[in-house]
């Protein structure tokens, strides 16, 4: 079976992490310290926190945020830890409708939902594609209103040459098995303020003040900290770290590749008459994160059932994440996303697809051609 996506590991990776364990420190340590600060150079942000998943960072950024008892404006169509992060802070998301090429918020939707309870919003860049981010600060910011932007498919985009992870107040990114960067599980949060950076840093690590390799790194061990208020066991580890900093040094060419394969499919699929390809945008440019066409509604659930049959996998990113019952006290009628998540149908993308693979899947997609 030809996967939706896959890891590009080698030989590199698992040196990495043998050093590590012959090293002894397997936890949050001086390789994760080493990892934020690449990390943050590679996307020009002052700062940057390293955690155990995109989900923790989504929940610490929103928490510091400040978001309690308020409004975060959002979008339904990503993962539901988007949106969860929300709640985990019991606050109230407002879903906001999208783009119905780019999949991505509105900006005109934003402007409609500010009230004066607004203290967030919430943009995901779907896809790997830069949402409109002049756009959309221009709304926010004369309304001091911060932003947090869900980059777990954009890690490496671009928005008019400058990295996503440096543009608004907290950005945070993924690096889940399925994403560009791939160390397994773990994510960044990424910020401009150095208090945010002190107080995630807390709340990474249960709220205590002093990290266990601080603590150790003098003549001898201090076991004195104190704790100033209540965190999460969320922070990422050497192993992890040590994966991400290999798979950092790859990213510019993993993402290169994924650019090549997506013009691969737009230039052997743009003349059927059937599919919608993804579309791109001038102030952009896309981390290529995944490759999702739009299909006939009537024939979506066949087709992903016959490349299945035929050896392929396809995915659907995602429902509308206001149409799952968790959220039934929040929905509002979202024409766009209702309409076009029946459409839509992820094709396999990942670095090391070989040129067999790839006219493999094009070909059995014209074989498709006969049943539309």
């Amino acid at each position: 079976m030809i996967p939706v996506f896959r890891p590009s590991y080698d030989e590199r990776e698992l040196s990495a992490v043998r050093e590590v364990f012959e090293s002894a420190w397997i936890g949050l340590g001086p390789r994760t310290k080493v990892f934020e600060e690449r990390f943050a150079e590679f996307v020009s942000a002052p700062f940057a926190v390293a955690l155990n998943s995109a989900t923790a960072g989504l929940h610490i950024g929103l928490k510091l945020l400040e978001v309690e008892g308020a409004e975060v404006i959002t979008t339904p169509m990503t993962f539901v830890s988007t949106n969860h992060a929300i709640l985990y802070n019991n606050a109230k998301p407002v879903f906001a409708d999208i783009e119905e090429d780019t999949l991505n918020i509105r900006a005109d939707e934003i402007e409609r939902l500010i009230t004066k309870d607004t203290r967030a919003v919430v943009v995901v860049h779907y896809g790997g594609l830069p949402c409109d981010m002049d756009a959309i600060r221009s709304i926010t910011e004369p309304k001091g209103i911060p932003v947090l932007e869900d980059a777990a498919h954009a890690c490496g985009a671009e928005y008019k040459g400058r990295k996503i992870g440096s543009i608004s107040e907290i950005t945070v990114f993924s690096f889940h098995a399925v994403k560009n960067l791939a160390t397994g599980d773990g994510g960044m949060l990424t910020c401009l303020d150095g208090g945010l950076k002190e107080r995630a840093d807390r709340l990474r690590w249960l709220g205590i003040n002093k990290g266990t390799w601080n603590r150790s790194s003098g003549k001898a061990y201090s076991w004195e900290y104190g704790v100033e208020e209540v965190g999460f066991k969320y922070h990422m580890n050497d192993i992890t770290a040590a994966i991400g900093l290999v798979q950092l040094e790859k990213l510019p060419w993993t993402n290169k590749r994924r650019r090549e394969i997506s013009q691969m499919y737009d230039d052997a699929l743009g003349r059927i008459s059937w599919i919608e390809l993804p579309p791109k945008r001038d102030y952009a440019k896309s981390a290529h994160h995944n490759y999702v066409i739009k299909v006939p509604e009537k024939v979506r659930d066949r087709f992903i059932e016959y490349m299945g049959e035929n050896g392929i996998a396809c995915g659907m990113h995602y429902v509308p994440n206001h149409l799952y019952d968790i959220y039934k006290e929040y929905y509002r009628k979202l024409p766009i996303a209702e309409r076009v998540w029946k459409r839509l149908v992820t094709l396999p993308l990942f670095p090391d697809m070989t040129d067999e693979e790839f006219n493999y899947i094009v070909d059995t997609i014209k074989s498709f051609s006969n049943l539309v």
